[in-house]
This record gives structure tokens, C-alpha cells and sequence, in this order.
């Protein structure tokens, strides 16, 4: 995906204009003496190290990061109620150094808790952008990560207006997790999300997109929310394996190989979607896979979303399109018709 076709996705997500701290849960408490620490390569600020500034970071305080690019291994842990904030993600880079991964929340056996971070981009290192091990009540939001996002054993986490790519593995992993993701852009990785372990992990107005396989991959004895994303031009929609439970209801899954694969142990309850797959919109999963068109929810439609430009990425609805008013949404899918 092109960088204007994901800023125009973005900005379109971004609209929806949803993260407040009570929306999240997660309004601070009122702490005496906290204090703003800048960090700023030219020494404007009382650091040059991010990792200096979080180290030396007390409860309630916020770290402001100026613009640069900072080659460093990042490490949060032992922490509460920390604030991050860059001067944005065109401003701020954060691109690791010799570690698996330019930033960790937690550090095995030490989590973090209450942990909000914006306004920068995080690049892969080593294969990984950032981890999240061992922690609860992280929100990361209007944040780029270039490359892999990857949280095993955290709760509360909320990830919001995000742009997430360019993984050759998966763009968000979550394993013994919960989490939840709304209004997202997910693009060119070998897969979307994966969904797995334990974790249970609810998937709201993103747009997922150009994954080499599967969008979605819900998992294991994983339990997943599918409401009203926008899952297309992936190898395939979504899949549902192992002994999953999943509900999925508002959906667009289009212009994929394949729309939902049943695994024979899963279970995945299907309302108001609206399919439009090359090779199938239902199928049992297999080698190969099995047509199933007996998975079709009455209330699914098998029918051409009509977006703006599916070529160009403008995943809008048009005017015409079907898909309003559907079963008690305005629309289906992420993005809301053109005008």
C-alpha cells in the first residue's frame, strides 16, 4: 500500500475520533508532583535518551519525545500510570539498536501497568516492533509500527487508531491475551492478526488489508469479536481453528481468495456480513479447504460492497451501496459511505 493510500484509510479511521481517557477505562488517578521530562536530541530537553527519561520516570508523570530519530532499545517495566507522548509519527522514530524488538513493555517477570503511548513510529528490529510481555492497561494510540506487534500474557490493552505493517510474519499477535483494537489500519504483512492461547481479543472498525494470507486467524482455544472491520485484498478473510469461539457480526470480508474457513472445532457465530470472496465465501478448513455454503448466516449477503476505488484502496462506501442499514447498523464495514 502506497503511503497516500494509507494516510487517506487512516484519516478516514481517524475521523471516527473515538480514544477518551473514560472511553479506555483508564482515567488517571490525581497524583501529586508528577512532572513532564522531555527528551530531545539536541539537548533542548533535560534528556537525549528515551530509555534515560522512562528510568528515571515516577508515577503519573509524562515523557514529551521531540522529533528525531532515536537508535535505541526501549524497555518499560516496573512502571504505572506513565504517560508517552511524541511530537508525532512523521516526527519521532524510535528504531532500536541491538535487541529483538525497539521497544518491550515488561521484562519477564516485570510488566507495567497503566501505560499510554502516541505520536511515534517504531520501526523492526530483528524481526520484531515492538513486544508487550506481562503487563495491564497498555493503550497505544495514533501510532506507527513498522512491523510486528506482538503481546503474550497482557490484559486491558486498547490499540487505537494505529497504522501497522510490514511484517513478514504477522502485523498484531496476541497469545494468553486481552486486548482490543478499534479503528485501525492493518496492511502488507504475511498475515493480519492472529488470535491465540487463551487470549480474547475484540476486533472493532478496522481495516485489514493486503495480508499475503489470512486477515484474521482466530486460534487455539482462543475466544475473538469481530464487529464492523473492513477485511480485504488479503489471501484470505478470516479463519477460525482449533477450539476458537467467535462472533462475528457488521463485517465487510471482500475481494479476499477465500471470505471464513471453519475449522470442525471451532465455533464461530455469523450475523449481518456482507462476502464477496474469488474461490469462496464459506469453507471448511482442510487440505484443501472444503466449499460449505451451509455456514451462510441468513442474514449474511453475498454482494459487491461498492467501495470508492477498491483498486486505489479507498475502501469508502459509495452512495449505492447495499450496505446501509443492514440488521441495525448504519453500515457495514470500517468506513463510513462517501458523500
Amino acid at each position: 500500500m502506497s503511503s497516500s493510500n494509507a494516510k487517506a484509510v487512516f484519516a478516514s479511521l481517524a475521523s471516527l475520533g473515538w480514544l477518551t481517557a473514560c472511553a479506555v477505562g483508564l482515567a488517571p488517578p490525581v497524583i501529586e508532583g508528577t512532572r513532564t521530562l522531555v527528551v530531545a536530541l539536541d539537548w533542548s530537553g533535560q534528556y537525549i535518551s528515551i530509555q534515560a527519561a522512562i528510568d528515571a520516570a515516577g508515577k503519573g508523570d509524562t515523557i514529551r519525545i521531540k522529533a528525531g530519530a532515536y537508535p535505541e532499545d526501549v524497555t518499560i517495566h516496573s512502571k504505572e500510570w506513565l504517560n508517552i507522548v511524541g511530537d508525532g509519527v512523521d516526527k519521532v522514530t524510535i528504531l532500536g539498536r541491538s535487541r529483538v524488538g525497539a521497544l518491550h513493555i515488561g521484562k519477564w517477570p516485570y510488566g507495567a501497568t497503566h501505560v499510554e503511548i502516541s505520536g511515534v513510529t517504531i520501526e523492526q528490529h530483528g524481526g520484531l516492533a515492538m513486544g508487550m510481555f506481562n503487563g495491564r492497561g497498555v493503550v497505544l494510540h495514533d501510532v506507527r509500527i513498522n512491523g510486528m506487534l506482538f503481546g503474550q500474557q497482557v490484559q486491558d490493552v486498547r490499540i487505537e487508531r494505529c497504522v501497522i505493517g510490514g511484517s513478514e510474519t504477522t502485523g498484531v499477535a496476541f497469545a494468553d491475551s486481552q486486548a482490543v483494537l478499534v479503528g485501525n489500519l492493518i496492511h502488507d504483512n504475511d498475515h493480519g492478526v492472529t488470535v491465540a492461547g487463551k487470549s480474547d481479543v475484540r476486533l472493532e472498525r478496522n481495516v485489514i488489508t493486503r495480508s499475503l494470507f489470512e486477515g484474521v486467524v482466530v486460534t487455539d482455544t482462543a475466544r475473538a469479536v469481530l464487529v464492523s472491520n473492513t477485511i480485504v485484498k488479503n489471501g484470505g478473510g478470516v479463519a477460525f481453528l482449533g477450539t476458537s469461539r467467535s462472533e462475528v457480526t457488521g463485517n465487510i470480508v471482500g475481494f479476499n481468495k477465500a471470505g471464513f474457513v471453519v475449522g470442525p472445532s471451532s465455533q464461530a457465530k455469523i450475523s449481518y456480513n456482507a462476502l464477496y470472496n474469488t474461490e469462496g465465501d464459506y469453507l471448511r478448513a482442510g487440505s484443501p479447504n472444503k466449499p460449505a455454503p451451509e455456514l451462510k448466516a441468513d442474514s449474511d449477503m453475498a454482494v459487491d460492497p461498492r467501495f470508492v476505488d477498491p483498486g486505489k484502496d479507498d475502501f469508502r462506501l459509495r452512495p449505492d451501496t447495499p450496505l446501509i442499514r443492514v440488521g441495525g447498523f448504519a453500515y457495514l464495514g470500517a468506513l463510513a459511505p462517501a458523500n
